[in-house]
C-alpha cells in the first residue's frame, strides 16, 4: 500500500465535489470501500460518484440498503453494493461481485460486513465527522494511490487558477497517456482541460535514446504552448492556454467546440473536408520560425522531421506487422536490410522537397468544426504538441487519406484537386516535385500505421485500431503507385503486405 491519502472536505459541496472527482480517478477493476459512521457521507459521495460517471446531475440513485446491489451501465459500469444488511460475507459471491469487478467498478458501503471477501487491492475510504465538516482517510494500493493523488492535484491547479467550484467530467482520453477532462465554471463557459503527466524515460531503442527522443514525440507541454501561440497569430484557431503547470503537465484550454468534419455514421462531411484542406494549403503557404519563445526562460525550438525519426517509424512494419502477419515470425536480416535501405534512398528523394511546418496528424479526430466563424477560423487545430519541420505533403497525406475515415476516391481527388489550386497561385509551388514527395510521405505515414495498429494491440491491449488496418493497406497501395516508389512496392509484394495488383 501506498502512504495515506488524508484531506478535510468543509461541507457537502466538497463531498459532492470530491466524490465527482473520484469518477475520473478509478478505473475498471477498481474497488472503492467506503466506510464511516451513519450521516458520515457515504451516500452523498457514491451518489456525487455516480452522477459525474454518468455525466447526469440528476441521475436517479436509489438506495441499494434492500436489494444490497444496485447496477448502472455507465462510461465504465459500476455496481453499487450495500452490505449493511448482508447475512453471510460469502452471499458477496452471489450477488455477482467478482463479475461486476472484471470489466466495471465496485463501490462497497459497509465493506467491514464482508472485509475478507472483498479484493486486497482495494481502494479503502474512510468518512469521519470533524467539525462542522468532513475528514477523508484514504488507504490504497500505489498504483490506484497516484490516480487520486493525480485528480486531487488537478482540482488544486484549478483552484490556483480561480475555479475552485468548477465542475470537472471526462472528455475523452486518446492513444497516447493524456486525459482530457471536460471543465465548467459558474460562468457557464465550457474549458478543456489536458491531463499530461510526466513520465519516466523510458528505455533505450536507438543510440541510446528512449523512443520519444529518438522520434521528436513531445515529452512536455512546451510544444503545445509554443505551437498554439504561434498559430494564433497567424489567424488560425488553435486554443488559447489559459494557464499551465509545465512540471505537472496540466494545461486549462480554450473550448473550441464539440463539433468534428463526421457524420452520425462517422462518414466525412464533405465541405468540412475540403474547408479543412483550404486551411493546410494557407498553412503551408506560410514560413513558421523554428524556435518559438514559451517562457522567459524556455524557448522550442522545433526539430526536424529527419532521417532518423522517419525510419525509426517505418520499422514498425519490421518490428510488428509482419511478425503478425506471419504468425509470430520475425522479418529475416534480409528483409529488414534491404526495406531499410530502400527508404534510405526515398528520404533521399525529399532532400528538395517544401519543408513547413507539420501538424503532424491532421486528420479528423483533431479537427473541431466551428460553424459559426469564417476563413481558416472555422477549422479548429488540436494535438499538434508533436509538430515537426519536415516535408509539407505529408500533413495532407494525414487528411486526404484519414487513418480512421474511408476516404472515397472521388472526394481524394477532389481534396487533392483543392489544394493543388489553392497552391499553384503562389507561383513559386513545385507540384512535380510536391506529388512525388506527397508519395512517399503518404507511404511513410501508412507503413508506420500498419505497424502502429498492432502495436496498440499486442502491447497495449487496445485491440480496436486493428479495425484501420485494411484501410491503411488500401491508401499504402494508392501510394505506392507513383513510379518513385517501385522498389517499395516490390518489396511491400514479396512480403505479402499489398497485393501484387497495386
Amino acid at each position: 500500500m501506498a502512504p495515506g491519502i488524508s484531506l478535510f472536505l468543509k461541507d457537502e459541496a466538497e463531498t459532492i465535489r470530491f466524490g465527482e472527482d473520484l469518477a475520473l480517478a478509478l478505473k475498471p477493476g477498481d474497488c472503492l470501500a467506503l466506510s464511516g459512521d451513519l450521516g458520515a457521507g457515504k451516500s452523498s459521495l457514491a451518489r456525487a460518484f455516480l452522477r459525474a460517471m454518468a455525466d447526469d446531475d440528476e441521475l436517479e440513485v436509489p438506495s441499494p440498503t434492500f436489494t444490497l446491489v444496485q447496477a448502472y451501465d455507465l462510461r465504465i459500469p459500476v455496481a453499487h453494493f450495500d452490505l449493511y444488511r448482508l447475512g453471510d460475507p460469502a452471499e458477496l459471491t452471489e450477488l455477482g461481485f467478482d463479475e461486476a469487478l472484471q470489466d466495471g467498478i465496485c463501490l462497497v458501503e459497509w465493506p467491514e460486513m464482508a472485509a475478507g471477501e472483498l479484493p486486497a487491492d482495494r481502494i479503502m475510504l474512510k468518512l469521519e465527522h470533524e467539525g462542522a465538516g468532513r475528514r477523508v482517510a484514504i488507504v490504497a494500493p500505489r498504483k490506484q494511490a497516484a490516480r487520486i493523488r493525480r485528480v486531487l492535484a488537478i482540482r488544486d491547479f484549478l483552484d490556483d487558477a480561480g475555479y475552485s467550484d468548477a465542475k470537472r467530467r471526462f472528455l475523452t482520453g486518446d492513444a497516447s497517456l493524456r486525459a482530457y477532462e471536460a471543465v465548467y465554471a459558474e460562468d457557464g463557459k465550457r474549458r478543456v482541460l489536458m491531463d499530461w503527466p510526466p513520465l519516466p524515460e523510458g528505455p533505450p531503442v536507438l543510440d541510446g535514446k528512449p523512443y520519444p527522443k529518438v522520434a521528436h514525440i513531445a515529452e512536455n507541454a512546451y510544444p503545445f504552448v509554443a505551437i498554439a501561440n504561434v498559430l494564433r497569430r497567424e489567424g488560425f484557431a488553435a486554443p488559447e492556454v489559459y494557464k499551465v503547470d509545465y512540471d505537472q503537465g496540466i494545461l486549462l484550454l480554450e473550448d473550441l467546440g464539440a463539433d468534428g468534419v463526421l457524420d452520425a455514421e462517422g462518414r466525412p462531411i464533405v465541405d468540412r473536408y475540403r474547408a479543412s484542406v483550404a486551411c493546410l494549403a494557407h498553412l503551408h503557404s506560410l514560413t513558421i520560425p523554428q524556435d518559438i519563445r514559451v517562457t522567459v526562460n524556455h524557448v522550442h525550438h522545433i526539430p526536424d522531421f529527419d532521417r532518423t525519426a522517419m525510419k525509426m517509424e517505418v520499422r514498425l512494419v519490421l518490428d510488428w506487422h509482419l511478425p503478425w502477419k506471419r504468425g509470430g515470425t520475425a522479418a529475416s536480416d534480409a528483409e529488414r536490410d534491404d526495406y531499410l535501405a530502400i527508404w534510405d534512398r526515398l528520404i533521399d528523394e525529399l532532400d528538395t522537397a517544401e519543408k513547413s511546418l507539420l501538424l503532424r496528424d491532421f486528420h479528423s479526430p483533431n479537427i473541431i468544426w466551428r460553424e459559426n466563424e469564417t476563413g481558416i477560423e472555422r477549422v479548429g487545430l488540436i494535438d499538434f504538441q508533436d509538430a515537426m519541420i519536415g516535408p509539407t505533403a505529408y500533413d495532407l497525406a494525414s487528411i486526404v487519406q484519414d487513418a480512421r475515415v474511408t476516404i472515397s476516391p472521388d472526394l481524394f481527388r477532389q481534396l487533392m484537386d483543392d489544394y493543388l489550386s489553392l497552391r499553384r497561385v503562389e507561383g513559386s509551388f513545385n507540384e512535380i516535385r510536391f506529388l512525388k514527395s506527397w508519395a512517399i510521405m503518404s507511404a511513410q505515414r501508412n507503413c508506420k500505421l500498419a505497424g502502429l495498429w498492432v502495436r496498440l494491440m499486442q502491447r497495449d491491449g487496445k485491440p480496436g485500431y486493428m479495425k484501420h488496418m485494411p484501410r491503411t493497406l488500401s491508401y499504402l497501395s494508392v501510394a505506392l503507385k507513383h513510379e518513385a516508389l517501385a522498389p517499395l512496392r516490390d518489396w511491400c509484394v514479396r512480403a505479402g503486405i499489398v497485393p501484387s495488383e497495386s
